[in-house]
């Protein structure tokens, strides 16, 4: 890993929603906040293939990615910007997928960002975020994975 990748302890984040939501999320957000340290927005548009949307999610998430974890916000449970960061976040460790965002949720968590690791942020944000939000490992809390009970 580069040794600029090493200075930032925080996980990255990446802000992923359909049409320009996640540039002017990150905008409103810099507009506050100042610069976004280890942020990248990927919007997604109609019409954009899965495979492009893959590669723009994999890019970002390359980007802020310093060991420290990145957390995938996303506008729509399911939606697809939410389906392929669930495919990337199984390959990455202390990868975490959150769903059902908005600007005022993002501005209300942002100040913890640099204090939680990407686990405790997951949790910290689905209960501030209500029934509107949720995370990927919450939801497969709900549904655990199939388990064989015989071998063949």
């Amino acid at each position: 890993m580069p040794p600029f990748r090493r200075r930032f302890t925080m996980p990255g984040w990446v802000i992923a929603c359909h049409d320009y939501i996640a540039r002017d999320y990150s905008q409103q957000l810099e507009a506050q906040f100042g610069p976004l340290a280890q942020c990248r927005t990927v919007n997604y548009w109609a019409g954009l293939s899965t495979n492009m949307l893959s590669r723009m999610m994999c890019d970002a998430l390359w980007h802020v990615d310093t060991g420290n974890g990145v957390i995938f916000l996303t506008d729509t449970p399911g939606g697809a910007p939410y389906r392929a960061a669930a495919l990337m976040s199984h390959k990455h460790p202390h990868c975490e997928v959150i769903a059902g965002v908005t600007l005022s949720l993002l501005m209300q968590m942002y100040p913890l960002r640099k204090s939680l690791t990407s686990e405790a942020f997951r949790d910290a944000i689905v209960q501030a975020g209500g029934e509107g939000v949720t995370s990927l490992w919450h939801e497969q809390q709900k549904n655990p994975p199939f388990v064989l009970l015989h071998d063949y």
